[in-house]
C-alpha cells in the first residue's frame, strides 16, 4: 500500500494522523481512499476531477504534472504540498 503522508495544516480533519497507508494505482484512487477514511477531508484534496488550485503532489520524491492520472504503485510515497508563490 501506498504511504501517505498529510500536511500539517490537513491534520486537524484527519484526527491528527501525520500518514496513512491506502491503496491505489492512482492518485485519484489515493485520494478516494483516504476521503473514504476520513469523510471530513472531502473537499480539502480535490475539486472534482482535479487537486484543489493550490496543491501539488509529489510520488516517489518526484513532482507530478499529471494531477490525479498520476500512477501509484504498491510502496509509493505519496506527499501533498501547498503551491508556493512568490515574485
Amino acid at each position: 500500500m501506498a504511504r501517505v503522508f498529510i500536511p500539517p495544516l490537513l491534520r486537524e480533519h484527519t484526527d491528527g494522523a501525520t500518514e496513512v497507508s491506502v491503496a491505489g494505482k492512482s492518485l485519484r484512487q489515493v485520494v478516494a481512499a483516504i476521503e473514504e477514511r476520513f469523510p471530513n477531508l472531502r473537499g480539502h484534496l480535490r475539486d472534482g476531477d482535479r487537486l484543489i488550485p493550490g496543491l501539488a503532489a509529489s510520488i516517489d520524491g518526484v513532482m507530478t504534472t499529471q494531477g490525479l492520472l498520476a500512477s501509484v504503485g504498491p510502496d509509493s510515497e505519496v506527499h501533498f504540498l501547498p503551491a508556493i508563490g512568490g515574485g
